[in-house]
Formats: C-alpha cells, structure tokens, sequence
C-alpha cells in the first residue's frame, strides 16, 4: 500500500482509540458501506499498515512495579553479533521494547520487573547473558508520565 487517504486515516484512527469497534460502527463513522469497510480494514491489514490488535494491559496489575530503561554497548557491531544479540534477548520475557540505536551504546531496553529483586535476577540470568555484550547501563523509571501505545493521526 503505497499512499494511505483521509479515509484510511479515519479508520486507523478510529482503530487506534477502539480496535474492538464493530465493522459496521466503524464503517458508519468513516462514511462507508459496511463491505467496503471490511476491504479497506482487510488491505491495512494484509499491506501491514496495521501490526496487530491488543490489549493494552497495566503492568502493574500483573504485579510489575518497576521499569528499568536499559543500555547495552555490544563488543562489535558486525551483522552476525547483531543477529545473534538479537535473537537472544526476543526470548527474555521481561524485555518490553528493543531498540537498535546509532550513538553511545548499541541497543536500549525497556524491561519490566517486580521490584529491585526481580531486576537483579532478569540482569543475572538473562541480560548479563545475552552474546556480545561488553556494558550494560541500567536506570529506573521513578513514574510513568505517558504511554503512547499509538501514533497521533
């Protein structure tokens, strides 16, 4: 899908607010017909303008209080240490967020823990563990001042 219109925008936003709108709610609010709707919603979908449909859930009502925000320098950054970092830490369950960065360090994470026990458990058995890393730079979240899960429209 090369150019997304007014209408496509009005769907993804509409999404974005309630991604549980039926078809024929969202259809009557972007002005179109209920089955040219679901073909709008289908090829957003099937182009990968849309990702996924989730749940937004509290960390906090899983009982993770704390969020770490965490740096990582690799020894190199040759494809194969990348890859092979990146492989290893998708299967770390308290990384939220991975993101490969140009500057100081090589990647930074989001991860989520308990409490401070919990963190130094995940910096043990998982982070300190992940292929190539030389420093890991750890901060803690004091408050969450937003969480934008979507991008503005």
């Amino acid at each position: 899908m090369s150019e997304l219109d007014a209408i496509d925008h009005a769907i993804l936003k509409a999404l974005q607010s309630n991604a549980r709108i039926t078809n024929a709610d969202l259809a009557a609010k972007v002005g179109l017909s209920a089955s040219a709707c679901s073909r709008r919603l289908d090829i957003l979908d099937r182009s990968g303008v849309i990702l996924g449909y989730h749940a937004h859930v509290s960390p906090k009502a899983l009982d993770y209080k704390m969020i770490a925000i965490v740096h990582i320098s690799l020894s190199g950054q040759f494809a194969k240490t990348l890859s092979e970092f990146e492989t290893a830490v998708k299967r770390c369950p308290n990384v939220l967020v991975c993101y490969l960065m140009s500057g100081e360090y090589d990647y930074i994470l989001r991860v989520a823990a308990r409490d401070l026990e919990d963190y130094e458990r995940i910096h043990r058995d998982w982070l300190s563990a992940l292929p190539h890393v030389v420093k890991i730079n750890s901060s803690f979240a004091l408050r969450e001042v937003m969480d934008r899960p979507n991008v503005g429209l």
